[in-house]
C-alpha cells in the first residue's frame, strides 16, 4: 500500500485505507479518463481491478496507459502491487468470525483489552468521518429529506438492528418510512409497488447478503434511488446503489463493530432533520404530544 500518498491525504498513518477509499477521495484530482476508470472500478468493485490491465481498459473504453496512470495516482508502484491489494481486500471481505480474533492465546487483561478496544473504536469512527466525502453525505441526506418520496429500509443478518434504529428515527421526523420485515419473500411483495419516488436504504456488511443485492437491483429496476450504508470494502451492492455511504467495521475482536456506521447513521438523522426544518419540528412535537396523552 502506498502509505505516504494517504499520510498526504490527511490518513492516519498504519490505518489500512481500502482502494474504494482512494479512488473517492482523489476522484477531484483525475483527469476525465481517469475519473471514467475510477467508476467503472467502484462499479464493479473490486472485480474489474482484478482484470488485466487490457480487459480493464476495454471495460472502461480507456486506453491501458490510462489505467497505469490512474493505479499510479492512487499510489501504487505497479498493477501487481494494486492487484495484490485488492486480492487481501477480497478476502477481509469474507473473513469468518474464528479469523478475525486478536491476541488469541495470550492472558487476558481487561485493562489492556478495554484500552485497544477503546482505541480502536475511536479510529474507527475517526477514520469513518474523515473519509465521507461531504457532497455523498449531503446528497443522501437531501434525497431522505424529500417527504413526497417513500422510503424503505432493511439491513443483513447484523446490520438490520442498525437499520430497525435508523429507520425508526426516521419515521418520526417525516412521513412514509418503514422497515422491511420477515421473509425475503414478503420484501419482494413490498417492492411490487416502488416506482421513481421511492428510496432504498440498505445496510449490508461484510460477510455480504446475495438475497439483499437481488433486492437492491430490482429496486433499481423499478426506477427506486438505492442508498447503500456499508464497510470500507464496499458491499457489492455499491453496483447498484446511487449513493455510497462506508464506516470502518474491524476492532480486536471475533465480531465486526457497528459503531462507526451507528455513528454515521446518527450523524445522517441529524442532517436530515435539520434539512427537513419546520416540517420535522411539527411531526416531534406532534409525537410528544401524543406521548403525553398516554
Amino acid at each position: 500500500m502506498a502509505d505516504a500518498s494517504m499520510e498526504a491525504d490527511g490518513v492516519a498513518p498504519g490505518y489500512h485505507t481500502s482502494v474504494a477509499e482512494l479512488v473517492r477521495a482523489g476522484m477531484d484530482r483525475l483527469t476525465a479518463a481517469e475519473r471514467k476508470a475510477a467508476h467503472i472500478l467502484l462499479a464493479n468493485y473490486p472485480v474489474a481491478g482484478l482484470e488485466t490491465v487490457a480487459e480493464f481498459a476495454a471495460r472502461a473504453n480507456v486506453s491501458a496507459p490510462t489505467i497505469l496512470r490512474f493505479v499510479g495516482r492512487l499510489g501504487f508502484a505497479s498493477y501487481p502491487e494494486f492487484q495484490k491489494e485488492l486480492r487481501g481486500e477480497l478476502d477481509a471481505r469474507h473473513l469468518p468470525p474464528l479469523s478475525k480474533a486478536a491476541g488469541a492465546g495470550e492472558a487476558f487483561n481487561a485493562d489492556d483489552f478495554l484500552a485497544r478496544f477503546r482505541a480502536a473504536i475511536a479510529e474507527n469512527i475517526e477514520e469513518t468521518f474523515a473519509h465521507v466525502p461531504p457532497a455523498e453525505f449531503d446528497a443522501v441526506a437531501r434525497l431522505l429529506a424529500q417527504p413526497k418520496r417513500r422510503v424503505r429500509v432493511l439491513g443483513g443478518r447484523f446490520s438490520d438492528a442498525l437499520a430497525r434504529y435508523f429507520s425508526a428515527h426516521l419515521q418520526i421526523v417525516r412521513p412514509d418510512v418503514s422497515h422491511l420485515v420477515g421473509q425475503k419473500e414478503n420484501w419482494r411483495d413490498q417492492m411490487l409497488d416502488f416506482g421513481r419516488k421511492d428510496v432504498l436504504v440498505v445496510f449490508d456488511v461484510r460477510r455480504y447478503q446475495p438475497d439483499l443485492e437481488a433486492l437492491a437491483d430490482h429496486a433499481v429496476s423499478r426506477g427506486a434511488a438505492v442508498v447503500l450504508i456499508t464497510d470500507q470494502w464496499l458491499s457489492p451492492i455499491a453496483r447498484h446503489a446511487r449513493h455510497v455511504l462506508a464506516g470502518r467495521i474491524s476492532v480486536p475482536s471475533n465480531w465486526d463493530s457497528g459503531a462507526a456506521i451507528l455513528a454515521l447513521v446518527e450523524a445522517l438523522l441529524a442532517a436530515t432533520t435539520d434539512r427537513l426544518a419546520d416540517g420535522a419540528r411539527e411531526r416531534i412535537a406532534m409525537v410528544e404530544k401524543l406521548r403525553g396523552g398516554v
